[in-house]
């Protein structure tokens, strides 16, 4: 996620740095050849070939048409962007009133109170290296007893298996009287809980976009691109060189962050800083219990936070 404080809307004209520009510039400097190609050639073709040369009406249609598929495109990229957030703040929700029940319903039990605050934490870190598809070992190790870390660490879905086991750590409390049945009930609910936003989450990050649309926005955008030059050439001459590659730039540019909120839980600059949203959960919970948490806030680099 992109983090950088409010700038004047001049400074805004030139920032680079959590821009898309460096995704799309080589994108951009081949428009730019194509519009001094194309001005430099206007006189030839139209000398030439003036029954078939380029104007700007046809590009006008095609570009309303084509800012509509990308509006509609990256509309649906952000809904998935937004749903993400959105699941990851019932996770937060859940994890503080999970923690808050255990620590009014048993509170002479400062052990259940620890492990269920840690297994709480790993949750959030197991669920994070999954939807990343990295090795979440290190983040286990820190916070789970070694019988916990031996039952998860040969399962496919950890996090399932993390709240599989706080329902058990839930269950033995209730069998040794710490917790009454209404009580065990009202974890229970705030597990489904914590159990529907992780399933919701692997929704959205096992069912991308269908790689056709991806195919199709990109082709028809650099084409249009491409040949946006050639159209405005006979008509505006040099400022085809200033005009082909701004309006270039507008769609190769929607185009990219499209693609890169598409996928929310990825590592790219657009993308939900999941790092930062795992320690803010942790710390949450933990200062509800009088424990530390085990992690620190993520450094930003580059105005861009993990």
């Amino acid at each position: 996620m992109i983090v950088r404080p409010r700038l004047h809307w001049f400074r805004l004209l030139f920032v680079w740095r959590g821009s898309v520009l460096p995704y799309i510039a080589n994108r951009l400097l081949l428009v730019l050849a194509v519009s001094v190609l194309s001005v430099l050639g206007r006189d030839w073709w139209l000398s030439a070939h003036a029954a078939s040369a380029l104007s700007i009406p046809p590009f006008t249609l095609m570009g309303i048409a084509l800012a509509i598929f990308l509006g509609f495109r990256n509309t649906v990229s952000y809904d998935r962007y937004w749903e993400a957030r959105k699941q990851w703040g019932a996770l937060l929700i859940g994890a503080r009133s999970l923690t808050r029940e255990v620590a009014s319903f048993a509170p002479d039990e400062p052990d259940l109170q620890r492990r269920a605050v840690r297994m709480l934490a790993a949750f959030v870190f197991a669920l994070k290296h999954q939807l990343r598809g990295t090795d979440p070992q290190a983040d286990l190790a820190c916070r789970l007893d070694p019988a916990v870390l031996e039952r998860v660490r040969g399962a496919r879905f950890v996090p399932s298996a993390l709240l599989l086991c706080l329902a058990r750590e839930f269950a033995a409390a209730r069998r040794a009287g710490s917790l009454t049945d209404l009580q065990l009930q009202a974890t229970d609910a705030n597990l489904n809980l914590l159990t529907e936003a992780s399933g919701a989450c692997e929704r959205i990050a096992n069912t991308p976009i269908p790689f056709t649309y991806q195919v199709l926005m990109n082709r028809t955008v650099m084409v249009y691109s491409l040949l946006l030059p050639i159209g405005l050439a006979p008509s505006i001459g040099w400022l085809t060189v200033l005009v082909g590659p701004f309006i270039a730039y507008t769609f190769l540019a929607l185009d990219v962050i499209g693609e890169q909120i598409e996928e929310p839980f990825g590592r790219e600059p657009n993308d939900l800083a999941l790092g930062a949203m795992c320690h803010a959960i942790e710390l949450s919970i933990c200062e509800l219990v009088g424990e530390q948490p085990l992690s620190g806030p993520p450094e930003v680099m580059d105005y861009v936070m993990d």
